[in-house]
């Protein structure tokens, strides 16, 4: 079983004081911006951070996603712009649709697939068990 948190990073500013201790227990974080609110893409840089900083580590399990893309004419944030940033913080970037349910699903896998990636990586690699105990004999009559 996989935990993850959702950053929804439109504000909601009165809970900013639980976000760490969300942070602190996450195993693996959707940054979650709107391509319609500049501000919500301006918040991503400042949570990737944060979230480094609480877990003291220089990478985590994150995925930055767009949401809103089915308001294409309202759109402030393009997707180069965000596939930038993506890049510069080192995390996979993919856009969806919560009203047309584009993409969500793919971003909750996605990000477990990713978590997944993480905790593989961090995990030290088995030692064979070369014990004589286990060997088998074998004899040819």
């Amino acid at each position: 079983m996989y935990c993850s948190s959702v950053l929804d990073t439109a504000g909601q500013e009165e809970f900013s004081a639980m976000r760490e201790q969300y942070m602190r227990s996450g195993e693996g974080f959707l940054l979650v911006f709107s391509v319609t609110e500049r501000s919500s893409f301006d918040e991503i840089f400042k949570f990737h951070k944060q979230i480094l900083r609480v877990k003291d580590r220089d990478e985590f399990p994150m995925l930055m996603v767009g949401n809103k893309v089915d308001l294409e004419h309202q759109r402030v944030v393009w997707q180069e712009e965000a596939q930038a940033l993506a890049r510069q913080l080192k995390i996979p970037y993919m856009e969806c649709s919560a009203k047309m349910r584009m993409n969500v699903d793919n971003a909750f896998y996605e990000l477990v697939r990713v978590v997944r990636k993480f905790q593989l990586s961090e995990r030290p690699p088995l030692k064979p068990n070369y014990s004589k105990k286990n060997k088998k004999k074998c004899c040819v009559l």
